[in-house]
């Protein structure tokens, strides 16, 4: 019973995983107009590379939530209410960034590119994670998922250390979609679609809050803890 609760403990990391990292990934901040603009201008191939230095990015602030907020989790994990109102606040947190998201408008923070050059793949996806890394508030995202999901569950390192791995595979995930449909569309898409995109997004981060803060008032979860 011990090894199967484990087998389902870490499935449920997994899974918590995947969604962690296309939540982070999916707002269209610069590294995502970077990553549309490259599709449409070097090839599908320059998108990618430019979604996996994202990718390595959300990794490097995933670790570093997860390692302040450990602690804390551990704690708090085992008490009912005091679970209850980390999922609360998760829930709001999240919230407040759909907010955000749907009344930023992307298009502001475009740069037409100036260079034909393509460059290597490397060195897309080094610059594409220089991007990510500058900006630390994605920090606050990661919180408020880590929250909502209770993350880390104590005692299960393995099942953990698939957990972040899937936070890159989610992003990943994220970025194949992405480049796939900007291919599919390339002719379509323009600087009005990158808004209607992230006010899609939001949107959807926006009713997946609300619906989890409700789940977790009325005591309905997916996921065990």
């Amino acid at each position: 019973m011990g090894v199967f609760a484990d087998y389902i403990s870490t499935f449920q990391l997994v899974i918590k995983g995947l969604l962690i990292g296309i939540i982070c990934s999916a707002p269209m901040g610069p590294v995502g107009i970077l990553c549309i603009r490259r599709t449409l201008q070097k090839g599908r191939d320059y998108g990618m590379a430019t979604g996996a230095g994202a990718a390595l990015s959300d990794l490097f602030y995933a670790l570093v939530t997860g390692a302040g907020m450990l602690p804390l989790m551990m704690e708090f994990i085992d008490n009912e209410q005091n679970l209850f109102y980390l999922k609360i606040v998760g829930a709001v947190m999240l919230f407040a960034f759909g907010v955000w998201m749907w009344r930023t408008d992307p298009r502001k923070g475009y740069r037409p590119s100036k260079s034909d050059t393509k460059g290597t793949l490397l060195s897309n996806a080094i610059s594409a994670f220089g991007l990510t890394i500058s900006n630390p508030l994605i920090i606050f995202l990661f919180i408020a998922l880590f929250n909502m999901f209770t993350f880390v569950i104590p005692g299960n390192w393995y099942g953990t250390a698939l957990g972040y791995a899937s936070i890159v595979g989610g992003a990943m995930l994220w970025w194949y979609g992405l480049t796939y449909v900007i291919t599919k569309m390339k002719r379509a898409f323009d600087l009005h679609g990158i808004l209607i995109l992230n006010r899609t997004i939001g949107t959807i981060v926006l009713t997946v809050a609300v619906l989890y803060a409700a789940m977790t008032i009325f005591h309905f979860s997916i996921f065990r803890g």
